[in-house]
């Protein structure tokens, strides 16, 4: 079936690619929306060839994630500044929801580190409570970008971007691991980067050389299990050899146990949310940071899962699950949830077949929550912050930042803006300020693609026919420019001071529009005012070749009313006709 439906995905294409650019791109919005359905994947799966021998192979993978899972999940949580089992619940509850109602057959969920350095700041600044009207928010953010079919429109954010602030996030996940790392008893630390490491420095002098060499040896032996046997997974190697040595020899080592207390072995319950207008205007712009961010992440996720076995996923309803999944955990003590890449590619290479194996993973995740609590208790926090710090040296993109480093100085230098904002400032300040900066050098670069330039002598424009018209061409008096590129803001400047500067010499200008895909309000209303001068300089307009959808824009816009349609031709050939007849 998914054979026929590529197949009818590639007739359809080519059948459209040789019409103009934005008639193309309405066909694949049209396309994508019907071959993104707003449904669960589980369905399209379950109803297809899936056998006893796949949900077996969904089993193994589920429960192979999961174990990988729940040392992240505790790490995530503590590098967030809660409890580590608000990360196993929201293991658990994401895990579960997500995995049915997703639109991606093998991604996993799950508290990742991308949200370590926002969920730290709201929960410094608000309090848990702060946090979870934060996450309902974001929640129902992405419930209704998921309605409104915006799945597409959220993977825009430019690469530069989510690069910076990606580097940004391992830096600062890196530097709030450092006080577990080095065994230092600190309270309170700041969530800003140089205040954190102001009071490392000045606590240095009280290392603990045990809980130090306990986390440099879990981080080296995670090195060395990535490098020699990348099969199994890193991180609960060293979390489990490096708690059975600190048990083994009974060493002084704070553990989640001696810290946050034993983990209760009991399922989540819920508890109810506070609302106010005040609180919701304080807490909205994170709301959104984390709505980008998640749908962004399970998103991206979602594509590298596709590139990996040739699967299609649903975006929009995978933004729908992301919401409801979030909304979950904020009522059942959770902490907010994302696709997770590293455990959605662990659950690929298990051999996954189908979205049950991300519901046994959280599922095997609550299996030890209730019955095998006291060993998860026991787990070194320096085991923990070791996770942490390779997990932030993967969020490292050293080859992409080598890339954009090369690259146009723009790139770059939004790149190592949201970085610096990232990391110094605030995580929501830098995605903001990327964006629109992003957006407005796009801005830019389309209007230096975009030309208004007269036909001179020694210039020979191709119609739409193949023919061939220079200036010799032309009647005495009309002058034809040429318009290439969408007409909008960022060319009217050029437009007026080509236009609203008459020539007297000049009785009809002949606008050639063939190479204009677009016309937005701003180019719209420069041109009404450019017609508006006709009867006081007394001269003439025609447009000749307007695409199709340009030409719409035009009627609707009551600009072919006000030149009359005859003035507006089919072709080049047939605009010099008609100023022939206006002089």
């Amino acid at each position: 079936m998914f054979k026929a439906l590529a197949h009818l995905v590639g007739q359809v294409r080519s059948r459209i690619s040789h019409r103009n650019t934005f008639s193309h791109l309405n066909k694949e919005a049209a396309l994508n929306k019907q071959f993104d359905p707003l449904y669960p994947k589980i369905f399209q799966v379950l109803r297809g060839a899936y056998g006893f021998d796949d949900f077996l192979k969904d089993i193994l993978a589920g429960i192979t994630v999961g174990i990988v899972a729940m040392p992240l999940a505790m790490a995530f949580a503590i590098g967030s500044g809660v409890n580590p089992l608000q990360g196993l619940y929201t293991a658990v509850i994401a895990g579960i929801l997500i995995g049915f109602l997703g639109g991606s057959r093998f991604q996993v969920s799950g508290p990742t580190g991308a949200f370590v350095i926002i969920i730290y700041g709201i929960v410094y600044r608000h309090g848990y409570d702060g946090l979870v009207l934060t996450t309902f928010l974001a929640g129902c953010m992405l419930v209704l970008a998921g309605f409104f079919r915006l799945g597409s429109i959220i993977k825009y954010i430019p690469y530069p971007v989510t690069t910076g602030f990606t580097a940004g996030i391992a830096l600062t996940i890196f530097s709030s691991q450092m006080g577990d790392f080095f065994g230092l008893s600190l309270q309170n630390v700041p969530p800003d980067f140089i205040s954190k490491w102001g009071l490392y420095l000045s606590e240095l002098g009280n290392l603990h050389p045990i809980t130090f060499g306990i986390a440099l040896g879990t981080l080296i032996l995670m090195g060395l299990v990535r490098t020699f046997v990348p099969r199994i997974p890193a991180p609960v190697v060293g979390v489990v050899v490096g708690g059975l040595v600190v048990w083994a020899f009974g060493l002084p080592v704070e553990t989640i146990a001696g810290r946050y207390g034993a983990i209760p072995a009991e399922l989540p319950t819920f508890r109810g949310i506070e609302f106010s207008f005040e609180r919701i205007s304080l807490l909205l712009p994170d709301a959104i940071t984390i709505a980008i961010l998640a749908g962004l992440e399970s998103l991206l996720t979602c594509v590298v899962a596709d590139s990996m076995t040739g699967d299609r996923h649903y975006s929009n309803m995978e933004l729908i699950a992301q919401g409801t999944g979030n909304i979950a955990c904020s009522l059942f003590g959770g902490i907010p949830a994302t696709g997770a890449i590293a455990r959605t590619a662990t659950n690929i290479s298990s051999g996954a077949r189908s979205p049950l194996s991300a519901i046994i993973h959280g599922i095997t995740v609550l299996a030890f929550v209730l019955w095998l609590s006291p060993l998860t208790s026991a787990i070194p926090l320096a085991c923990l912050a070791a996770v942490m710090v390779i997990t932030s040296y993967g969020m490292l993109e050293i080859n992409a930042i080598k890339n954009i480093l090369r690259g146009p100085k723009s790139d770059w230098s939004i790149m190592l803006l949201t970085f610096l904002l990232t990391v110094l400032v605030d995580l929501t300040v830098a995605v903001y300020v990327g964006v629109l900066l992003a957006s407005l050098l796009f801005m830019r670069r389309m209007s230096t693609m975009s030309s208004i330039e007269a036909l001179d002598e020694h210039e020979i424009v191709r119609d739409y026919d193949e023919s061939l018209i220079n200036q010799d061409d032309l009647p005495k008096g009309v002058f034809v420019y040429s318009i290439s590129g969408p007409f909008f803001f960022g060319m009217v400047d050029r437009f007026q001071n080509i236009f609203m500067r008459h020539n007297s010499d000049i009785k009809v200008y002949i606008l050639y529009m063939r190479d204009v895909p677009a016309i937005d309000a701003t180019g719209i209303h420069v041109l009404e005012a450019f017609l508006s001068h006709r009867n006081s300089k007394n001269f003439h307009v025609i447009l000749a070749n307007p695409p199709a959808r340009t030409r719409r824009i035009l009627k609707k816009m009551g600009i072919m009313n006000a030149l009359g349609e005859n003035n507006i031709c089919h072709s080049l050939k047939a605009a010099i006709t008609r100023a022939e007849h206006l002089l």
